[in-house]
């Protein structure tokens, strides 16, 4: 019976990523929100009304509940402060990407997590969805060969000038928001990383707007971008030495690939998902509870180090810093 052991939730933040998380966790078995907290109460109360669960007066209120884990859809200034908080109160952690500013406040966070002897995990949904799972599957028994080359790229047009990701202080900037998926695919197809190269443009606010990374890996090379001028097509591309493979827009919400064989074959998946997305990557944190782990094997410890050390050298290379760095 342990194996289906009910979790019980708390939601701290209630901006739009937090309603679809709870799109997904309305359609996990066995799991179920019980408190949320916002520092806006009108935001809370509205939050609550559409999804249930009790709203909090404050954050020591919902840490005090009878919650197992927290879902942190705050903005990444506040990550790490959340998190070590709720890890020292005796919660799961699961905490939206990027799940700190920097490589230093990760590590605070790991730590804690490690002493808390509690599970934590950056929300990084991409790999839990059933087009990418499958992807990884057919390649097992039908290989596109040594995989040398990943190329991907965002960019989103038409956010409003008050949207977080202008700001500074929120540490906000494209490769924050959009840079750690990317981040994600480089490491997940070519392995450790061993030198990023980055240019990129900084905007009114101080955020970078357009930036170019590209990577040097134990297997091979990336080329990325991201930014919020130019309308950007969202697909990814990995090479091998005996064929390709194209996860077609949007790549980190995937839905269809197709693999190009050398030998002129062509493999078409198409594999929707359902309810946004979040329910699979939710499914895998709650039975990593039943199981009493205290990482998760695909979005593990040092696939976040890897993934915010990425974003930390190409920041460095752009001349963007946060505060206090």
């Amino acid at each position: 019976m342990m194996n289906n052991r009910n979790i019980r939730w708390g939601v701290i933040g209630c901006g739009d990523v937090s309603h679809r998380f709870m799109q997904g966790l309305l359609n996990v078995q066995n799991s179920e929100l019980i408190s949320v907290w916002s520092r806006r109460p009108e935001q809370t109360e509205s939050f609550v009304n559409t999804h249930g669960g009790n709203a909090c007066g404050s954050f020591e209120e919902l840490l005090a509940s009878d919650i197992d884990a927290v879902y942190i859809a705050t903005l990444p200034d506040s990550h790490a402060f959340y998190s070590i908080a709720a890890l020292k109160a005796g919660k799961h952690v699961l905490c939206e990407k990027p799940s700190a500013v920097n490589s230093s406040q990760l590590e605070e966070i790991l730590e804690t997590a490690l002493a808390q002897k509690l599970l934590f995990m950056e929300a990084m949904k991409s790999p839990f969805f059933p087009l990418y799972r499958q992807l990884k599957e057919h390649i097992r028994t039908d290989s596109i060969g040594d995989i040398g080359y990943v190329r991907a790229g965002s960019s989103v047009v038409g956010l409003r000038s008050d949207h977080p990701n202008f700001s500074l202080d929120l540490a906000g900037g494209s490769l924050m928001g959009i840079g750690i998926y990317e981040a994600f695919l480089a490491l997940d197809w070519l392995g450790e990383t061993k030198n990023v190269q980055a240019m990129g443009k900084l905007g009114q606010t101080g955020i970078d707007v357009l930036s170019i990374f590209q990577t040097e890996h134990e297997n091979g090379y990336g080329q990325f971008y991201t930014g919020f001028e130019v309308h950007g097509k969202g697909d990814a591309l990995i090479c091998g030495t005996l064929g390709n493979i194209t996860i077609h827009k949007n790549w980190w919400n995937p839905n269809r690939a197709t693999i190009d064989y050398f030998d002129g074959r062509v493999i078409e998946l198409d594999i929707p998902f359902t309810t946004g997305g979040f329910n699979y990557e939710i499914d895998h944190f709650c039975d990593l509870i039943r199981n009493n782990a205290m990482e998760s094997p695909i979005i593990s410890h040092n696939m976040s180090r890897g993934m915010i050390s990425m974003i930390d050298k190409a920041r460095a290379a752009i001349g963007l810093r946060f505060k206090g760095e």
